[in-house]
């Protein structure tokens, strides 16, 4: 018997209205909310200062201001500081449970499919990640949760009850995260979501990366895996995701497994517990493609 999505908890969406209201309430600064951002499975939202410029509204449940300052917020530091086009912060602050971030609108629009010319661009900026963390050990290295549940998803109870199928799964996610370190090891920023959805364009060039919520340090490779993921959801351009394959097999084998086996955990134990039964055997089919 498979397990229904609403058995199981689900990530809390941004409430745009109530988060500016609590910004306006601890600052003085009134934000107008203009709609929701494209994409993202939690939310973000346009918003607008009382100069008129615009800027982008986050929220993170369970998150600690301190924590993303000494992390995500430090890593797109030493980015910005690189001329890597990833958004600054504008605003951080604390409301109850929840980190709310005001960050810079850059500009274009998410990537919908990625072609060979935008796969190109996607590989120099993994490429440029490379080392940019040498001597960051306050910066803490990504967690890959192998073995334990991460703070919202990469959950393995739901995985484990949906299917037999999901069960034998988890369990080869165990098994491998025993033989391996609990984290990444390397120097190098890991972005962590690197999907083409989080690439934004004009006129296909990159000019941007999006969503820095969970970055940290590590292997930039993981981010290669991510992307692949990323191009299961949707048909892309003929030999893009052969292409790409042809890059994750010429991975060191004790990269590329424990890396799959996290992206492995976090898309199935997401689509158990929040999208239809049938996303969850699309998911486990490309997990079991490498573990």
């Amino acid at each position: 018997m498979t397990t229904s999505p609403q058995n199981w908890m689900r990530a809390e969406r941004l409430d745009a209205d109530r988060a500016a209201a609590a910004v306006h309430a601890r600052t003085g600064v009134r934000l107008v909310v203009e709609g929701p951002c494209a994409g993202g499975e939690v939310g973000a939202a346009y918003v607008r200062w009382p100069d008129g410029r615009r800027s982008v509204l986050k929220s993170r449940p369970g998150a600690r201001i301190e924590e993303l300052r000494a992390g995500p917020l430090a890593v797109c530091e030493v980015l910005g500081a690189r001329g890597y086009p990833c958004p600054s912060t504008e605003l951080a602050l604390q409301v109850d449970g929840a980190a709310v971030l005001v960050q810079q609108l850059l500009p274009g629009a998410p990537l919908e499919l990625l072609d060979h010319h935008g796969l190109d661009q996607a590989l120099a900026l993994n490429e440029s990640q490379s080392g940019l963390l040498a001597g960051r050990a306050d910066i803490a290295s990504m967690n890959l949760h192998l073995l334990d549940d991460g703070p919202g998803y990469c959950l393995h109870e739901p995985l484990r009850r949906h299917s037999r199928r999901g069960a034998a799964l988890e369990h080869r996610i165990r098994s491998l995260g025993a033989d391996h370190p609990p984290r990444l090891a390397g120097d190098h920023v890991v972005h962590q979501d690197f999907h083409h959805g989080n690439l934004l364009a004009v006129d296909g060039t990159v000019t941007g990366v999006i969503d820095w919520d969970g970055a940290g340090r590590g292997d930039r490779r993981f981010d290669l895996v991510t992307l692949r993921f990323g191009l299961h959801a949707q048909e892309q351009p003929p030999g893009v995701v052969r292409r790409l394959d042809g890059i994750l097999d010429a991975l060191p084998e004790d990269v590329l497994r424990p890396c799959w086996a996290h992206m492995s955990l976090r898309m199935t134990d997401w689509a158990v517990r929040h999208f239809a039964p049938g996303e969850v055997e699309h998911w486990m089919d490309l997990a079991e493609q490498r573990l």
